[in-house]
């Protein structure tokens, strides 16, 4: 049977990383993991995929998608039963590590699930690659004793009831003006006030809190990229809702806070405690999907320096090492992933989309440069980035290639460098000495 039909599919990025859901952090990550169960015949054949463990799922992923038709797939950790202790013996100490755990299947065996009628079966995690399982064991364990998924229902299940209390006009008498807690009973406009107001009271409180020092902003950091969110996505309800000349004012400011929001931070950044031996290989793949939104910002090319930059800012507290990201950068070339990493020939590397074509580039510039006013002038690096849309380091970076192709030539001045159209292709080689001819010729005249 195939993982999707009796497992719960994943979705994965353009890199190959999975989509997290609300509030899920990744834990640890084993290479090389099969999955098997002798009990179960309906279950799906994982070998050799990639094995990540969250706060609500243990996720598999083929580690050769080109090799393999066995897609993504899933086990929540709701549906784990009971985890078995591993068996130490002198016949594990020469065969594959190996743990087990049970898992609440449907009645007729066809799926994953824990209503009427359910019952287990023991499935087999058994490890084939160089991780340390012990320590991925230690945190599986951890996270099922946590039982996160729990309190994410219950926070849902609250927000959806006061939701309910708040958007009724009249509600029922037999609560009384009071709570169960001694509070008074909100209702109508003054209740919707006084409940915003509650809100930001806390968000307030959480902001104090999140700055006192260090280890509160690190406690506190997952919460304020949740309530980053929050706000971001209520700025984009509070646009589409407004019209008129008010949201046109209020437009530009508003695209601003958004941007600086979704710039806070990275949910679960891949780390070398979660990752292990497969750290610079998952940190590769988390940059490929982060560099997204600010290649189409920068024009498609952005200097590897402000990469290094704005992808720090967004992990928080979990930096990175100039050389981590080189490292990560450089191992683009094996995965199918839509960014490369590039280097000019003065020696500065940019982070450049795959579809990015130099052809292009030149023939704008090569517009730009013809053009009547620029034919006698020429460009400068500010020109070429306001055309092109990108920054003058990099326009100057385009230039100088240009000027290599044969396409340009400078001049340098005070003032700076200064490209012009390259007219000397254009000159017939045959034809060099004609002017040397027609001088003589108006000698021998006179």
């Amino acid at each position: 049977m195939a993982a999707g039909k009796f497992l719960p599919p994943v979705e994965l990025t353009t890199s190959g990383r999975p989509v997290l859901l609300p509030n899920e952090i990744e834990c640890s990550l084993l290479s090389s993991v099969d999955l098997e169960s002798d009990e179960l015949p309906a279950f799906p054949l994982l070998k050799s995929g990639l094995l990540i463990l969250t706060t609500h799922r243990l996720i598999w992923i083929p580690e050769s998608s080109s090799t393999t038709t066995t897609a993504a797939s899933a086990i929540p950790l709701s549906a784990i039963t009971h985890i078995f202790s591993p068996k130490k013996s002198l016949r594990s100490m020469f065969a594959s590590p190996r743990f087990r755990f049970q898992l609440s299947v449907s009645s007729d065996g066809r799926g994953v699930g824990s209503g009427p009628g359910s019952r287990s079966v023991v499935v087999t995690v058994v490890v084939r690659g160089k991780g340390d399982s012990d320590a991925f064991y230690g945190k599986f364990w951890e996270s099922w004793r946590a039982r996160v998924w729990e309190s994410d229902v219950v926070v849902s299940s609250s927000s959806s009831n006061s939701q309910l209390v708040s958007g009724s006009g009249s509600g029922s008498d037999s609560g009384g003006l009071y709570t169960s807690q001694g509070t008074l009973r909100m209702a109508g406009v003054s209740g919707i006030l006084r409940k915003e107001q509650e809100m930001w009271e806390s968000t307030d409180k959480s902001l104090q809190d999140a700055f006192q020092d260090l280890n509160a902003l690190m406690s506190k950091a997952k919460e304020m990229v949740v309530l980053a969110e929050k706000m971001r996505l209520k700025l984009l309800s509070g646009t589409n809702s407004q019209t008129g000349a008010t949201a046109d004012e209020e437009m530009g400011s508003k695209q601003e806070m958004q941007d600086w929001l979704l710039s806070v931070g990275i949910a679960s950044p891949v780390t070398k405690e979660t990752a292990g031996a497969l750290y610079h290989q998952q940190l590769s793949r988390q940059l490929a999907d982060f560099v997204r939104i600010p290649l189409e910002k920068a024009g498609g090319v952005i200097n590897l320096i402000d990469v290094y930059c704005v992808f720090n800012r967004a992990r928080g507290t979990e930096l990175i090492s100039p050389e981590d990201l080189l490292q990560a950068c450089s191992l683009w070339e094996k995965f199918d992933v839509p960014v490369m990493l590039r280097k000019f020939d003065s020696g500065v590397m940019v982070i450049q989309n795959k579809s990015h074509s130099d052809e292009e580039v030149f023939a704008r510039i090569k517009t730009l440069v013809t053009k009547p006013d620029t034919l006698r002038s020429g460009i400068s690096a500010s020109d070429a980035a306001m055309t092109l849309g990108i920054a003058p380091a990099m326009a100057k970076e385009h230039l100088l290639t240009a000027e290599s192709k044969g396409i340009l030539c400078r001049d340098i001045s005070p003032d700076g460098f200064r490209f012009f159209i390259n007219l000397f292709p254009e000159i017939d080689p045959n034809g060099v000495y004609s002017v040397l001819d027609i001088k003589t010729a108006s000698l021998k005249a006179h």
